[in-house]
């Protein structure tokens, strides 16, 4: 619907961008003491025209420029998050730089190992804590 209005403004603005170029060829034609009046309605014309041709542009770009957002925010509704993404991401890249398979499981081995060393020197950290609190203090 806005399509079709907006065409159809389009359609008159420019016929009434021809209509005025016909009409600063007639006021060039009258006579000299009514032809600087003539000339400067014409670009008074002038000037109201394109300011509504600025106008519908604008309408049109915000019109866009919405649209878009819309078509965006339906992307990213649409789109699965998963957290299995960087590990897809990281095997990518590894791939990429031309590691090997038996590397990239040597890697992935590593760091389940990391994961196990972490939370037991956390678990020992506490134990070591609650005995000096326990005994010191």
């Amino acid at each position: 619907m806005d399509f079709v209005l907006e065409n159809d403004l389009q359609a008159c603005i420019d016929q009434i961008f021809s209509q005025l170029e016909r009409l600063e060829i007639l006021a060039s034609k009258e006579p000299p003491s009514r032809r600087q009046n003539a000339k400067i309605r014409v670009d008074q014309l002038k000037y109201e025209v394109q300011h509504t041709q600025r106008a519908l542009e604008n309408f049109q770009h915000r019109r866009y420029a919405r649209e878009a957002q819309e078509r965006e925010r339906e992307e990213l509704m649409r789109r699965k998050c998963t957290t299995n993404g960087v590990h897809k991401k990281m095997i990518d890249v590894a791939n990429m730089l031309g590691l090997s398979n038996t590397v990239i499981r040597l890697i992935e081995k590593r760091a389940s190992q990391d994961k196990f060393i972490m939370v037991g020197g956390m678990l020992l950290t506490c134990v070591v804590m609650f005995l000096v609190i326990k005994y010191l203090v």
